[in-house]
This record gives C-alpha cells, structure tokens and sequence, in this order.
C-alpha cells in the first residue's frame, strides 16, 4: 500500500511499538507538528527515518531506505513556540521518493512493509522465549530493577523483537537492520544474538549506560 507521509530525518532509529519522546525546536519542524495538531496533516502520523551515519550533502541523499511511521500522543507547546512531544512507533515503511517542495517540511511516497508469511508458530514460540531470556540477562548487567520492564507475555513474536530492543543500547545500524528484517524469525535470533554481544561487552567494560527513558531526543537531524 503507498501513501503519503510528512517525513522527520533523525540520528535514531524509531522501531514499531516504541515510545519516542522529542524536543521540537526546528521551525519546519514546528510547523509539521502544528499540522498534525489541527488536522492540516490528516491521522496524527509522521514517518521518522534514520539519517546514515558519516554520511553529508543532500538532505534525501544521507536518508536510510525504511523507516517507520510515528503515531503522535501528547503535546505541549512552550511559551518560546517549541514543543514537547510524545510519539509511538507504529507502521515500517520503505521510502519510495521524497518531495522537497510542497510543505516548508520533507514529504515522502513510501509503501508499508509487511512481514514475509510466518514459521511455524511453535518455532516461533520457543525463539520468542530465546530472546526474553537473553532481553533478562542484558538489562540484569545494564539497568537497575526499576529502569527496565519486560514485554506483556501477549506480545507476539512478531513484534516482540522491536519491544526488546527499547531497552537496549545498539548502534544505529544494528537497529536499523533490525527494523528492515522482515521475517520474524530471523529477527528473534537477531535481537537475541545482540542482545548476548552487548551484555558481554557490558560485562567485560565494568560498566553500565545511563537509563535510556531519561533521554527525550532532540528534533534536528543533525
């Protein structure tokens, strides 16, 4: 299915299912999130897509071809015109052209991404149950209790890899090859696998990241 969605270039990765807190300070960006709020850009979404790293020169040339839209839950506008928002993951979608020029904001034509057919739902279920055990041992050495929870026992293995990976410190571009996979099961494995690296070298440095819910992204960018 193609749509059209205004697009929001940022150095982060937004998987389906997350939360996405960020600090709008940009004017164009303003302006987008005036839109969303009046209903001048219909269905409060936005798509976020990452900006590759290292990469400079044309604004749609440094973007990553998938991304996911965000679904906008709560606003507040500061006296000085910024806006504190709050913001969700909600569809992937792979970016098909990008128009410069209609809004002072991107536009883009992209296509949803759905899942290729499923594995066998007990194969599935005994990869899900791989993954949250290594998701425990991770935030065990990265996070205090109270600054990780774990997934609902109903989230689907499908989507579970995404919730996982909230709570974990990747590099971008272990979280956007996460975000591209498109067969659940190799996605189970893969947040797994990552998810054992990173607790090792966690392990190994004697030392723990800040609690990631603390962090509201900056909205440039750059």
């Amino acid at each position: 299915m193609v749509a059209n969605l205004p697009l929001f270039p940022l150095s982060t990765v937004l998987m389906p299912g997350a939360p996405l807190p960020l600090h709008i300070f940009e004017p164009r960006y303003r302006q987008l999130t005036t839109d969303l709020v009046t209903g001048a850009v219909p269905g409060k979404q936005f798509g976020v897509i990452a900006v590759r790293e290292g990469f400079d020169g044309d604004e749609t040339a440094v973007l990553h071809g998938v991304g996911c839209t965000a679904e906008l839950l709560d606003v507040r506008r500061l006296p000085d015109g910024r806006y504190d928002v709050v913001t969700r993951g909600c569809r992937r979608f792979r970016l098909l052209d990008v128009d410069t020029e209609a809004r002072p904001y991107l536009m883009a034509e992209v296509e949803y991404l759905p899942d290729l057919p499923q594995e066998p739902a007990d194969d599935l279920a005994d990869l899900a149950g791989a993954a949250r055990a290594a998701h425990r041992r991770y935030c065990a050495t990265a996070w205090k209790n109270s600054d990780w929870s774990e997934p609902d026992q109903d989230v689907g293995p499908a989507d579970l890899p995404h919730l996982l990976a909230v709570d974990c410190l990747l590099p971008m571009s272990d979280r956007q090859r996460l975000l591209e996979q498109t067969r659940p099961a190799i996605r189970l494995r893969m947040i797994r696998a990552l998810m054992i690296r990173e607790a090792g070298l966690l392990g190994m440095l004697h030392a723990v990241p800040a609690p990631l819910r603390t962090y509201t992204v900056d909205a440039s960018p750059n």
